[in-house]
């Protein structure tokens, strides 16, 4: 349990409410919605209203306004952009040119677009300046976006990144790992490090750590020192280290050899925590779609689209599925890509409704078609659809972030309650909830009326059993720390008798003030705790710490992903690993560059 405190009480949290004197300190008034902070400079809404949010959008965008320090002059210039007259911030020509190049480098970045393009892209812009507004060419004579400066400046912005996620790192009360290894590369496996840090405001920061070639690192030995260093280089150590969620891969999880048992063994000491590990968040629909592919369907499927792909592409019926199947991973076909995207349950139902076209086509290419005279095959498709389907919509909802660990192991629970009702009605032969596995056991009873068995329901219970086995196995920590969860979740239902002594008093004393239970019924879990004093509930704030810093929802992981299989091309293309780390660090990351901090570190080097 972490109800025993372990830790020296924190600083009095700052008030989630809108103070006046941000006014002339970050350039901010309250919107007329009354929710955040409408910045004065460029009208964007900053939607938390903690004083750590407003600041982070000033120092990364408006620095410039620091030169206006007396109250006169701050006073005025608040004056000035209330009624819309912007002061021009005072750069250089090649200050400018430099901001330019920079944002640039990192729209590129951002579409994963090669380091040559740059090159096209001020074409582009030449073009359109001679053609629009020629007395202004000028302006692109000190932007330069060549493809070494284009590699360079990204890494630039990366380092500047990185230096930020230390800075605020070195601050994390507690703090969870996420490992991804399913990312890939051309022919090379990655390890994405994940990690989610929560600091002394109770803010929680999610961004990458590091990226670790499987290739150079084989071994769990070599990962596990990676790990570290990358830890150590961030001022983390393990005694801080709550959580750790991974793919259910024998590289995370093997029982004697997985690199979860690694860690575990390493961060066993007497001032660390128990570390908390789940591995069912990430790739749910990836990976579980190989415990219940009973009959390699993805596999058959996945041959008829490369036909499709290539003999079939102008054939009406199949433009949504291949406008699709594009979005997702270009043009080209890239065996890997395209077997992951077919195990979606998106893609399969879509893929299911297109069926009777797939055999036409197969027939008129030549391709054996068995498979669609073939009833056990058909209802283990039916099957492989639904069930991929309640498996899609479970990793939908362990998507959103910022609900907290809580509310992501509801959602695992009640999945697991749905799991118990599919395996009785699969027994009764009810396909209430197997829409598609309906579908073609009524075609199959209307062209075989004499066979009275058309699909076997001990085949799907077996399925329906296993996945409920590696759910039970994935999240059994998670059942470890329930009380927590629901301490932390619904702090005034809780049953003190119930709670641990430690934490009993802090409890009792929490439920009989009314004025917290005001604010707990108006805030968000994130915003109540972020304003409990730590001074009168250390143990409850401690609490909340250790579950605000666990990984909550795959939207991280997924948008790397997602980043990877999208321009897989590019990717592939001869880059360093430093190279492939800064891409995915400007793709995931919510932090903005300090434009200002890169263009005086590019002046420093260049006098």
């Amino acid at each position: 349990m972490w109800m025993t405190p372990k830790r020296s009480k924190m600083e009095v949290d700052e008030a989630l409410v809108f103070r006046p004197e941000w006014t002339q300190r970050y350039l901010v008034v309250e919107p007329p919605e009354g929710d955040g902070a409408l910045c004065l400079v460029c009208r964007r809404l900053i939607v938390a209203t903690r004083e750590r949010d407003v600041r982070r959008h000033y120092e990364a965008e408006h620095e410039y306004y620091e030169r206006y320090v007396a109250d006169g002059e701050r006073a005025a210039l608040v004056e000035r952009l209330r009624q819309g007259d912007l002061p021009v911030a005072s750069f250089t020509p090649e200050e400018r040119a430099a901001r330019a190049g920079l944002g640039l480098c990192r729209l590129l970045a951002l579409k994963g677009r090669g380091w040559g393009e740059g090159d096209f892209v001020y074409q582009c812009m030449e073009v359109l300046l001679r053609e629009v507004l020629p007395e202004h060419v000028s302006v692109l004579q000190g932007v330069d976006l060549s493809p070494e400066i284009t590699r360079q400046r990204i890494l630039s912005i990366d380092r500047n990144l990185r230096n930020q996620l230390f800075n605020r790192a070195r601050n994390f009360k507690a703090y969870s790992l996420a490992l991804d290894d399913q990312a890939f590369v051309a022919y090379e496996n990655y390890l994405l490090v994940f990690i989610r840090g929560v600091g002394p405001e109770l803010e929680v920061q999610e961004d990458l750590l590091t990226i670790i070639n499987l290739t150079h690192h084989f071994s769990v030995g070599a990962l596990m020192s990676a790990i570290l260093e990358a830890l150590q280089t961030a001022g983390l150590s393990l005694q801080r280290m709550v959580g750790l969620t991974t793919t259910h891969t024998l590289r995370m999880i093997g029982e004697n050899s997985g690199l979860v048992s690694y860690m575990r063994e390493k961060a066993v000491s007497p001032n660390c925590w128990n570390v908390i590990h789940y591995s069912g968040f990430l790739h749910l629909e990836l990976l579980s779609s190989y415990d219940v592919d009973v009959n390699q369907i993805i596999n058959t499927i996945s041959e008829w689209i490369v036909l499709i792909k290539t003999r079939g592409v102008r054939r009406p019926e199949f433009q949504t599925l291949l406008t699709e199947s594009e979005s997702e991973h270009g043009e080209r076909v890239n065996g890997r890509c395209l077997n992951n995207w077919l195990r979606r349950g998106k893609t399969l139902k879509l893929i299911f409704s297109l069926r009777k076209e797939m055999e036409a086509f197969l027939v008129s290419v030549g391709a054996t078609t068995v498979h669609f005279s073939d009833k056990q095959w058909l209802c283990d498709f039916g099957f492989l659809v639904d069930i991929m389907e309640h498996l899609r919509e479970l990793s939908e909802e362990l998507r959103v972030s910022k609900v907290f660990a809580a509310a992501a192991f509801d959602h695992i629970c009640t999945f697991e309650v749905k799991l118990n009702l599919f395996q009785r009605h699969i027994e009764e032969k009810n396909l209430t909830d197997f829409p598609a596995l309906r579908e073609v056991v009524d075609e199959l009873k209307q062209q075989n009326k004499e066979d009275q068995k058309i699909f076997d329901p001990d085949r799907y219970q077996m399925v329906i059993c296993r996945l409920q086995k590696e759910f039970e196995r994935h999240f059994k920590d998670l059942r470890f720390i329930k009380k927590d969860l629901e301490l932390f979740s619904n702090p005034f239902n809780f049953k003190p008798e119930y709670a641990p002594i430690s934490v009993r008093v802090e409890l009792t004393k929490l439920q009989a003030n009314t004025n917290l239970w005001n604010e707990y019924r108006i805030k968000d879990l994130g915003q109540f705790y972020a304003g409990l004093s730590a001074e009168s509930y250390p143990i409850i704030k401690g609490v909340a710490c250790k579950v605000a810093s666990l990984f909550d929802s795959n939207q991280i992981c997924e948008k790397a992903f997602s980043y990877l299989t999208r321009n897989q091309h590019t990717l592939s293309q001869p880059l360093t690993d430093e190279h492939l780390q800064a891409l995915f660090r400007v793709a995931t990351t919510e932090m903005e560059p300090g434009w200002d901090d890169l263009v005086r570190e590019r002046n420093e080097s260049n006098p």
